[in-house]
């Protein structure tokens, strides 16, 4: 081992690999170990295919063209490969790697082997591999490794398994530290609060993984404000705050409304020097927008140096909720001529820009150009959206057209936006379908009622609007009270009709 830390020590070429910045200089380093004879120790070559994998994952494929060549690789060459793989676009290649230890007879996987994989089946969408994997670490004899243990809690709830995840963490005895959080994190993600709660309330040490799972399960919830408050007991304990807490805080802002919290947040991030990723940047785009300072989100916008569709689409989803339909089209335009693809949140976007806006033209172009450019299949939400858009404009034809034309069983929002066009133009046979069918998909929905009520009503209709008032009474249909949020001193404060004030 002596002669092999010198070999090391003699070979600084090997430490360039993580400074590398392209494949022609990866190349060039691995010429120059073959030249001065490094790579024919296995040791050196493990670590070198490690280097490339683990620091380069764009040049994973030049890494499997080296760790091919090898004539005796070891198992960390593999483990490192499984777990490259396993943070990669391609989790499946795991498995080919796995499959490679099982066929080297002086191999023999260890721990590290099934935390790795397991980490890869938790991106798979193939839920019977998981399952498979946890009984060949069972059969080895890792069921005990914590580790493993929590890997496979992350990874059942990865898959949607919460109870598999339970079940993994109540068979552990003495579950420790990352257990515990995997756990809180599963249940915070996959809506079991009570059960995270009940969880992290319990644990001696909570790190900021744990903290952030519980933000982030309140704010996903729509439990903002219990977000935000639990958020500020996270900071008086003094736990480190990164982007992850972040995204929660602010996501819990633009649930709320709360912009002087918003500012305050964004204020923090600036404050301690956060890394404004491309994820907490939409995060903020989406923050003020939905705050209404669209002014404020757009400077976010184009202060950040790296966008993905869903910083262009949150820009744009933004603009079309404020109603700025025709800048939200223009900067479609531009994401175009900057070569982003458009996914299906863009054009859903696109489609409210143009809704908002009244342009009928281009609603229609853009829902083709998804379909027959882009090959994006319209979900419910686009269908409601032409819908809506053919009925702001007064097309109620056109709108019931695209609803029994739709591929799909319509939902409530498409008759939805269909009623609120009828009452909008007083369309009462129209109106009385669209309410009968909502009411058919959900009979205790107060809106179809109380739509259908107000469009008799304003047709001077007494009688039916009498009718429909007695049917929501007989059905205990209770329309839901209208509510108010206010930001006082950085405090959310939520009034709802009919409260009565306390002196």
């Amino acid at each position: 081992m002596t002669s092999l830390v010198r070999c090391v020590a003699n070979c600084p070429t090997m430490s360039l690999v993580e400074s590398c910045t392209s494949l022609r200089e990866i190349k060039q380093i691995h010429a120059q170990l073959l030249i001065n004879g490094f790579l024919n120790h296995p040791y050196l070559l493990a670590q070198f295919v490690a280097s490339i994998a683990l620091n380069h994952p764009s040049n994973l494929e030049y890494s499997n063209h080296v760790l091919d060549k090898c004539e005796c690789p070891s198992l960390f060459a593999f483990n490192s490969m499984i777990r490259a793989h396993s943070k990669s676009s391609t989790p499946q290649k795991s498995l080919y790697f796995y499959s490679k230890i099982l066929q080297n007879p002086d191999l023999c996987p260890d721990n590290y082997t099934f935390t790795f994989l397991v980490r890869a089946c938790a991106q798979l969408s193939d839920r019977g591999t998981g399952p498979a994997v946890h009984g060949a670490a069972f059969r080895r004899g890792f069921e005990n490794d914590p580790h493993v243990q929590s890997g496979l809690i992350f990874m059942y709830a990865e898959l949607g398994s919460l109870d598999s995840s339970r079940q993994v963490f109540v068979e552990i005895p003495e579950p420790d530290l990352v257990c515990q959080t995997a756990m809180v994190s599963a249940c915070s993600r996959l809506g079991d609060l009570s059960f995270a709660c009940e969880l992290f309330n319990k644990m001696p040490q909570r790190d900021d993984i744990a903290w952030n799972a519980m933000v982030a399960g309140y704010a996903q919830c729509g439990k903002a404000r219990e977000a935000l408050d639990l958020f500020h007991l996270m900071q008086l304990e003094g736990v480190k705050v990164n982007e992850v807490s972040m995204v929660s805080v602010l996501s819990a802002c633009a649930h709320l409304g709360a912009l002087d919290q918003g500012r305050w947040a964004h204020a923090y991030i600036k404050k301690n020097r956060l890394t404004v990723t491309v994820t907490l940047g939409t995060t903020l785009i989406d923050m003020y927008a939905k705050c209404g300072n669209i002014d404020k989100a757009m400077e976010v916008f184009w202060a950040m140096k790296e966008k993905n569709v869903y910083t262009w689409s949150s820009a744009m989803g933004g603009l079309a909720l404020n109603g700025a339909g025709e800048k939200c089209l223009e900067l479609f335009l531009l994401m175009e001529m900057e070569g982003v693809q458009p996914n299906e949140v863009t054009f859903l976007s696109l489609l409210r820009g143009c809704s908002v806006a009244g342009l009928v033209e281009e609603g229609h172009k853009y829902f083709e150009l998804m379909c027959n450019v882009y090959k994006l299949k319209p979900q419910l939400e686009h269908y409601g959206c032409m819908v809506d858009l053919y009925g702001r404009a007064g097309h109620l034809d056109k709108a019931l057209d695209v609803i029994n034309n739709m591929p799909m069983k319509p939902h409530a929002g498409a008759w939805g936006a269909l009623l609120n066009a009828c009452r909008m133009y007083r369309n009462k046979e129209l109106g009385e379908l669209a309410s009968r069918k909502i009411v058919e998909l959900g009979a205790r929905n107060h809106g179809a009622y109380v739509q259908l009520s107000n469009i008799y009503a304003e047709s001077r209709d007494w009688d039916r609007a009498t009718i429909m008032r007695e049917t929501m009474k007989a059905k205990y249909v209770r329309k839901i009270p209208g509510c108010s949020l206010i930001d006082v001193d950085g405090e959310v404060h939520e009034f709802s009709a009919g409260d009565v004030k306390i002196c």
